[in-house]
């Protein structure tokens, strides 16, 4: 029998059956909190200082004042926060912990810091000489300030184990922590400042310590943090880990009072272009080397996967070094739809892979075996949504 065409036949048999469309793709396995979240007991305390802090500073600073103080100190975090984020930028650290570390900088480390004033005040005395202020300003505010930093950056080593991995991570919790801590103190200079001086004196000290100085607190505690990230690349816990973290606050503080000692005993803006500004250039190179020390240690773990089949070593490359993460995104947006996020994603979920391999080989976190398995299967399901035509 002829058919008009090849399409005009019968069917001779029975097709496979065609399954329906999934509605969506498969979920990727998600990691567990534990491990990686800020303690619902530790927000709980910082409510409960943010509180008493603020009615603290309304109280002696007044609404308006406050106010101000407020906006203006929001500028400069701003801008410490999105420099904090370019480090941070291919392996970003848990929302929680983040929040946790800046509201434990902004609210408890301050909290403590006035109230370990106000005991050292009523036991020490204040004649107002030269020599107190001299010791207030150089030994007793960098020590306390540095110790309650640092107990925040020491609390996120602790409950955090699972996403603090390196000294770039503990570079980012304790600037961020500094970060919070140069913020509300931040309020209470250019409140100060409006109050008595006004508008000119708020400019100068904006300009003090808005535009000249908005890393110092930043820089101080990031010294606690590196030494702590030292000591979770060792393969430490936080109880091993309490001197290196007391040595932390001590080179913190001490930095602390080389900068507070050229505004007290020296010309600021002397020690500022001869001294300050040196540190900030080897604080800058210094981060820039933990970065490329984490890549190269991202590019090693990354590849024993290639060895095994995972990766090609031009995808170790793109993953693990700065230039091929610049080309595979660029290269990524040609895609259709613009898969630049998904390239992102692609990079980070390889990063984390490569770090809970680094975690497991140390043997300070026993869940890492199985963070191992989990950040695999979310790198190559990644990878697959990435190619997809």
């Amino acid at each position: 029998m002829t058919y008009p065409s090849p399409l005009a036949q019968p069917p001779h048999s029975a097709p496979a059956l065609i399954p329906p469309a999934p509605a969506a793709a498969a979920a990727l396995p998600v990691p567990p909190r534990a491990g990686r979240a800020a303690p619902i007991w530790g927000f709980g305390i910082l409510i409960v200082l943010l509180v008493a802090l603020a009615a603290y500073l309304l109280t002696f600073l007044g609404v308006v004042a406050a106010g101000v103080g407020m906006v203006l100190a929001l500028l400069p975090l701003a801008g410490v926060l999105l420099a904090i984020r370019l480090v941070d930028r291919w392996e970003p650290e848990p929302r929680s912990l983040v929040v946790f570390a800046v509201a434990w900088g902004a609210v408890a480390a301050v909290a403590i810091s006035l109230l370990v004033d106000i005991a050292l005040t009523l036991l020490l005395g204040d004649d107002g000489s030269p020599l107190r202020e001299a010791f207030s300003t150089v030994v007793q505010a960098p020590l306390v300030e540095e110790f309650a930093k640092g107990l925040g950056v020491l609390i996120i080593f602790a409950v955090g184990r699972r996403a603090f991995d390196g000294p770039v991570d503990g570079v980012v919790y304790g600037a961020l922590v500094g970060a919070g801590f140069a913020f509300t103190e931040n309020i209470l200079y250019f409140a100060t400042s409006l109050i008595e001086g006004g508008v000119a004196e708020t400019t100068v000290t904006f300009f003090l310590r808005g535009i000249l100085s908005p890393f110092a607190h930043v820089m101080f505690t990031t010294v606690t943090g590196y030494l702590l990230g030292r000591a979770a690349r060792a393969g430490r816990t936080a109880g091993s880990s309490f001197g290196v973290w007391m040595l932390g606050v001590l080179g913190a503080a001490a930095l602390h009072a080389l900068w507070n000692g050229s505004a007290l005993f020296a010309d600021f803006f002397a020690l500022y272009a001869t001294l300050q500004v040196p540190l900030f250039v080897c604080f800058i190179i210094g981060v820039t080397l933990l970065r490329r020390e984490e890549a190269r240690l991202t590019r090693t773990r990354l590849g024993e996967y290639a060895a095994a089949g995972w990766f090609s070593p031009a995808e170790v490359h793109m993953l693990a070094t700065p230039q091929g993460r610049r080309r595979a995104v660029a290269w990524a947006r040609t895609l259709p739809g613009d898969r630049s996020a998904t390239m992102r994603g692609f990079i980070a979920e390889a990063t984390a892979l490569a770090a809970a391999r680094q975690r497991a080989l140390s043997g300070r976190d026993p869940g890492a075996v199985e963070d191992e398995r989990l950040y695999l299967a979310r790198t190559t399901a990644t990878r697959e949504r990435l190619l997809r035509r």
